[in-house]
């Protein structure tokens, strides 16, 4: 189960997502449905299309399945998802 203290360990795909904050004005505001992610960057699909989003530069609301909300740094999201996966939590 997803929740918020382990949602960088889970897979995004799926996910309703919100960039909250971005280096680069144009990605505020972007919202819709994660339907792909590569190492770098995260594809929303949007009501205006399919939006390509970089990890890096933004902030990202996450509505999790059990109806919580969180909110995580991009960069924090910067890796592979099948390596993002295995990576121990820090203590």
């Amino acid at each position: 189960m997803i929740t918020p203290q382990n949602v960088l360990r889970h897979e995004l795909i799926g996910l309703a997502a919100e960039v909250v904050r971005a280096s680069n004005g144009t990605y505020c505001g972007v919202s819709g449905v994660i339907t792909d992610e590569t190492r770098n960057m995260l594809v929303i699909r949007t009501a205006r299309g399919v939006k390509n989003v970089p990890k890096n530069a933004c902030i990202i609301r996450l509505a999790l399945p059990g109806g919580s909300i969180v909110e995580v740094e991009g960069s924090a999201l910067v890796a592979a998802p099948e390596k993002r996966i295995s990576i121990r939590p820090r203590r």
